[in-house]
């Protein structure tokens, strides 16, 4: 049953943007209603390939462990969806990643239900199945190893909150949009076969070419596992097409298998294709890492030549390309991420800013915005939801029609879409040597990154991990930590006996790490 908001939303949206499709608002209630749960599986599986292949080097043994996810998880496929791909055994549950860290994973195994934001429910086996792996993974994390790396007096500023990394040591980093238009114009396979003729011309007489060697490897093996992983999916899409009576469903499945038999290993050649093969990529980049801002770059540029041939060849209306999308948003709120509560309270919300980059310019300067544009735009106020993230690159020359309707989806209460000025941005990429076509090429990524999908990245945030309150308050209470009560920078005197605001800003500017 829908809630007195989502029914007045619904209302709201008829007149100008639609409404969701009976299946995809009855499939968007499941996913919002859905308890997160703490998942052991992805955990379970990993330490199982750390252990086997732990002499690997560490390409390959992230390859081997990849595979060895993909090819035993908990498959599923829901009655209300035409996109196949889950991240955990359930939609919304949160899988473990023990090769980042286990120690806040441990140690907060009681609190997770007991949190007053970003709640995770938690089962007894779990507990226990997490307890049993836990051993394995002590000194042997990369939070451990990033921890140890630390000069002594970093870790002192680390420990009391000073300065902080959960983010980047205790998951996969993300921060990318991935070339999604040679992945769906060009499929895995010719992936494979670029890496193949690179292995096959390396001279290992040349160290430096020798190291190359197991990097080629593990994406060979990594492209062979994605395309068994979609596998798996289309017999499980005939399987549930046999067990069916409902004969427009079984149809749906059907073609669900075909689609999945073919991509993201082979090109697309449809618009539901191309859908189904950028969800999947998408989707395994989430089970190998979980990393933030892992973005699906300029979605209207690379689908709209499915759409408008679809649409010529009377295979697709606007309708049915719409509920796709929706299907696609719908898809990526199911993704979830546990993180300690040290990292929740800067982040609550259970944020993962998979962004979604529309209009903006072509390499000659022209306008970009088209069909599958308004149809973003369309999908996004159907579905309401707040992932995946939306930015628009605005340009002069971008239409007052197109714009009007960015506007009347940020009316809905979203808060999207975003825009991004390509009158500065633009410039400020060629002026960094970023060639022209790449320059005109970039999308958003995360909230307010940008970069070239699959090949550059400017990160502007989510780099500097400094607490200057803190730092601040230190300097006011004469070098000594309010909190832990110990002494961290020298004595500048005390905020309460200095008699001017310049001798604060000139204590603060001149602090220096207090060494005994």
């Amino acid at each position: 049953m829908q809630t007195l908001k989502t029914q007045k939303h619904t209302e709201e949206q008829t007149s100008h943007f639609g409404r969701l499709t009976p299946r995809m608002a009855h499939y968007r209630e499941t996913i919002i209603d859905a308890k997160p749960y703490i998942d052991a599986e992805r955990a379970i599986l990993t330490t199982q390939a750390y252990k086997e292949h732990q002499h690997e080097q560490v390409d390959l043994l992230r390859a081997y462990t990849l595979e060895n996810i993909l090819k035993n998880m908990t498959l599923y496929i829901e009655d209300d969806t035409l996109l196949a791909g889950n991240q955990a055994r359930k939609n919304r549950w949160a899988p473990i990643f023990p090769e980042y860290s286990m120690n806040w994973v441990i140690d907060e195994l009681d609190s997770f239900e007991k949190r007053p934001g970003d709640v995770f429910y938690i089962t007894d086996k779990t507990k226990q199945e997490l307890k049993e792996i836990a051993p394995f993974w002590k000194n042997n994390t990369l939070e451990d190893r990033g921890y140890a790396a630390f000069p002594p007096q970093s870790r002192l500023f680390y420990d009391l909150g000073v300065i902080g990394a959960d983010g980047n040591i205790t998951s996969g980093d993300g921060h990318i949009a991935v070339d999604y238009k040679n992945v769906i114009n060009k499929g895995l396979k010719w992936y494979e076969e670029r890496v193949q003729a690179q292995l096959d011309q390396l001279d290992l007489t040349d160290i430096e070419q020798q190291k190359k060697l197991y990097f080629y490897q593990a994406s060979l093996k990594t492209i062979q596992a994605v395309k068994d992983f979609a596998q798996r999916y289309a017999e499980l899409a005939r399987t549930k097409a046999q067990e069916t009576n409902d004969k427009k469903r079984q149809a749906e499945l059907l073609e669900m298998a075909r689609i999945l038999t073919k991509v993201p290993y082979e090109p697309a050649t449809s618009f539901h294709e191309a859908l189904q093969a950028v969800w999947l990529v998408h989707l395994v980049l989430q089970i190998e890492s979980n990393g933030h801002s892992v973005s699906y770059g300029r979605l209207d540029q690379y689908l709209d030549p499915f759409y408008e041939k679809d649409l010529r060849a009377g295979i697709i209306d606007k309708e049915h390309a719409t509920e796709l999308l929706t299907n696609l948003c719908l898809k990526t709120l199911t993704i979830n991420k546990a993180r300690s509560w040290n990292h929740t309270q800067f982040s609550a919300g259970s944020p993962l800013y998979q962004n979604i980059t529309i209009g903006g310019q072509t390499p000659d300067g022209k306008d970009a915005v088209n069909p599958t544009s308004y149809l973003i735009l369309r999908a996004i106020s159907q579905a309401h939801l707040p992932q995946p993230n939306l930015t628009v690159r605005y340009h002069k020359g971008l239409s007052n029609e197109f714009m009007l309707e960015s506007v009347a989806v940020i009316k809905q209460g979203l808060g999207m879409p975003a825009f991004n000025n390509d009158e500065v941005i633009i410039p400020s990429f060629i002026r960094r040597g970023v060639k022209k076509e790449d320059a005109y090429n970039y999308s958003a990524i995360g909230c307010v990154e940008t970069a070239v999908p699959g090949k550059w990245g400017y990160r502007c945030t989510g780099m500097s991990f400094i607490n200057f309150p803190r730092t601040l308050l230190i300097v006011m209470n004469g070098g000594v930590d309010p909190e832990s009560k110990k002494r961290l920078l020298p004595d500048y005197g005390k905020f309460t006996e200095m008699t001017s605001y310049e001798q604060l800003s000139k204590a603060w500017d001149g602090i220096r790490p207090y060494v005994k």
